[in-house]
């Protein structure tokens, strides 16, 4: 049977040489080279860009928070549909070229900072008008792929949420994420705890340089107001699930008991109480379960 990855991957790549070269010499105009520490791959299709344009819905007027900006093609690209842009860059050298090759576009406003060290409060207060606080906003990121979870989390756990999220990561940490109840991990209960994820597309490596060794998916995250399970004490509930999942080959009757370091007979006790089976594994529990399993098991938990 066909899959959507194999569509896309046969598919024509819109990143002609002349692209390449034109992005290539303009690293080289400002003395900038792809840096592996920062983990660093620069979008250059064309079409993948539509694609991230079109799941974002965009509004004129819309605020956007763009994380990586890179070379600034989908800066441009958020700008020309109306966008109101604040892209925030660590990499000094793709600061002063995108103030440069974006100073034709008076609603991108280009930050200099490490996203997991500014709130998305400070952000947008520094950048905009207090009214537009209540506007909302969206966020946009081509992240290196190490630190998906942390810029997740950040805009996650902030009080100043998104109302959506549209990020390109590794190909099987966009489908772990949006797994269903049978395949979930650890990652993918924390973001369904905040978000409604969606894959929009797959994108092979070939649509970034220098290409990196993976392929990608566009993944579209509607943030909730709310989450969608009533969980008064969010931290405590994460403690449980750290728990469960903390030996997740192991039937959860058994992942507990060691992760909790309690006799077996108790844990299987508490489990009937949650009305779920011991010999279930954590990846198929549902947020509903975790909530009962939380509930039951949260006075004996520590912090991991």
């Amino acid at each position: 049977m066909d899959t959507p990855e194999g569509k896309w991957a046969r598919a024509s790549i819109n990143c002609s040489d002349k692209l390449t070269h034109f992005y290539r010499q303009l690293l080289r105009q400002f003395g900038v080279k792809p840096k592996k520490s920062l983990g660093q791959h620069f979008l250059i299709d064309e079409t993948v860009l539509e694609r991230i344009l079109s799941a974002a819905e965009l509004s004129p007027g819309d605020i956007v928070v763009e994380v990586g900006p890179g070379l600034g093609i989908l800066t441009e690209g958020l700008a020309r549909r109306g966008a109101r842009v604040i892209a925030v860059e660590l990499d000094s050298k793709l600061v002063a070229l995108l103030k440069r090759r974006l100073a034709a576009f008076p609603d991108v406003k280009i930050i200099h900072a490490d996203i997991l060290k500014v709130t998305p409060r400070q952000i947008l207060q520094n950048k905009l008008a207090v009214s537009a606080l209540f506007q909302g906003y969206k966020v946009i990121a081509n992240l290196p792929y190490y630190i998906t979870s942390p810029v997740l989390r950040h805009f996650f756990e902030a009080l100043l949420r998104p109302s959506e999220i549209i990020v390109m990561v590794q190909k099987e940490v966009g489908e772990a994420i949006a797994a269903t109840s049978g395949k979930m991990s650890l990652l993918s209960v924390k973001t369904q705890f905040y978000s409604k994820p969606a894959i929009i597309s797959y994108v092979p490596a070939a649509s970034f340089y220098p290409p990196p060794k993976v392929d990608s998916v566009i993944l579209r995250l509607d943030v909730y107001s709310q989450p969608p399970i009533e969980v008064p004490d969010a931290a405590g509930f994460f403690d449980v699930v750290m728990h469960g999942f903390s030996s997740p080959r192991k039937q959860l009757r058994n992942s507990l008991a060691h992760s909790l370091e309690m006799p077996p007979s108790q844990v299987t006790l508490l489990l009937e109480k949650a009305g779920i089976e011991g010999k279930r594994r954590a990846e198929t529990l549902s947020l509903e379960e975790w909530r009962e399993l939380w509930k039951v098991f949260a006075p004996f938990t520590k912090r991991l």
